[in-house]
């Protein structure tokens, strides 16, 4: 049992330091190695938190959508390290484009501690101290991303670079926030506009399942901690050095450069 467990855990260590190698390179590489590849969720997730260790970053954040029968977890923890709410925003881009997701996220106030109760809405939404118009930064350390199983991608952060936070939603909570309007311009000129739609109804859904989920494990969310809750128009390739102005219906308007980072 003994060789199992240390066999098991060599795999893994590779298959994280892989994947650091690949963040740390800032250029993606190949699907982790045959043996190494994680063929259950628990794996997966234990090389996702293997390569925090290594890495040395604390968790700023998390990105989550609500679990889907082929995808039983839908959740990654973003490194402090990148988030950022500054212009010009540095991305890891392909091509000439920056390719992000808009995107609402709420910051805690509280901590939501591991229990054996579970949490409520009502729990949850008294923990969020604020709502922020965001964009999530998609990046993925495999070269070829469609190649890669799910539990790969689960392994490698779920194609998160980072997170860029813009302003804050006054009432927030109080806000319709099951549908908007994305609408990305650049002066006078507008660039492309969205029907948004939130793949989960509401994004207070997946916080609630992500509240639950952590403590079921014996973790938690922590206050200051943010969580982006899944995109309202999927991925959008926007230019680089550009000032944009992307404005979610009568929520607010987020602006932002993006700069290819060296």
């Amino acid at each position: 049992m003994k060789a199992v467990s240390l066999e098991r855990n060599l795999r893994t260590d590779a298959a994280a330091r892989q994947l650091v190698a690949a963040r740390l390179a800032r250029r993606p590489g190949a699907r982790l190695a045959e043996s190494c590849r994680p063929r259950d969720i628990e794996t997966a997730l234990a090389i996702r938190r293997r390569v925090g260790e290594l890495l040395h970053f604390d968790v700023g954040g998390w990105k989550c959508s609500l679990p889907m029968p082929d995808k039983a977890v839908f959740m990654a923890p973003i490194y402090a390290p990148t988030i950022t709410s500054a212009s010009p925003c540095p991305v890891l881009a392909e091509g000439a484009k920056a390719r992000v997701e808009p995107e609402i996220a709420f910051v805690l106030g509280r901590d939501l501690k591991p229990r054996a109760q579970p949490y409520s809405d009502a729990d949850v939404r008294s923990a969020i101290r604020e709502t922020r118009l965001v964009l999530e930064l998609m990046g993925c350390r495999y070269v070829d991303p469609a190649s890669a199983s799910f539990l790969e991608m689960l392994a490698d952060g779920l194609n998160n670079q980072g997170l860029f936070v813009g302003p804050e939603v006054s009432d927030g909570l109080i806000r319709p926030l099951e549908t908007i309007r994305v609408t990305v311009a650049s002066g006078t000129e507008t660039i492309l506009t969205r029907e948004g739609r939130h793949g989960d109804g509401h994004p207070l859904r997946p916080l609630v399942w992500l509240a639950n989920f952590l403590a079921s494990r014996g973790e938690g969310l922590e206050a200051g901690q943010i969580v982006t809750l899944g995109s309202y128009a999927g991925v959008l390739e926007l230019p680089l050095a550009t000032p944009l102005d992307i404005r979610f219906g009568d929520l607010g308007t987020l602006s932002v450069q993006f700069i290819g980072m060296e």
